[in-house]
C-alpha cells in the first residue's frame, strides 16, 4: 500500500480518474483522515522512492474506511501510473500554495 497525505492523495485520485481508462484501484483513508492508502501490486515496496509517501507491505487493510471501495474499481493501482499522478499532484499543490 502506498500511503500519502490526504491532500496529495485526493489530487492524485482526481488525476487518475480523469484518464480515459480506469487507472485507480481501491483507496483507503485512515480514521483521522490524515492519509490515503492506494492498493498497489505486491512487491511495489521494493522499488518505491517517491518523496512524501511510504510504501509498505500490508497483509490486509484495516482501520479507516474506503474512499474508493474494491467493488467496481480496478484490483490495484499501477505503481508507475500512481508515481506520475503523485508527482503531478505535488506540483499542483506547490503552485496553489505559492499563489495563496
Amino acid at each position: 500500500m502506498v500511503t500519502v497525505p490526504t491532500r496529495q492523495g485526493l489530487e492524485a485520485v482526481d488525476i487518475l480518474r480523469r484518464t480515459a481508462a480506469p487507472a485507480v484501484g481501491p483507496v483507503l483513508h485512515d480514521n483521522a483522515c490524515d492519509t490515503l492508502g492506494f492498493l498497489v501490486p505486491p512487491g511495489t515496496a521494493d522499488g518505491w522512492d517517491v518523496p512524501g509517501s511510504a510504501c509498505t507491505e500490508t497483509p490486509r487493510p484495516d482501520g479507516g474506511g474506503w474512499l474508493l471501495p474494491p467493488e467496481g474499481a480496478e484490483k490495484v493501482t499501477d505503481p508507475e501510473v500512481l508515481r506520475e499522478a503523485l508527482g503531478e499532484a505535488a506540483r499542483l499543490i506547490e503552485v496553489v500554495d505559492r499563489c495563496s
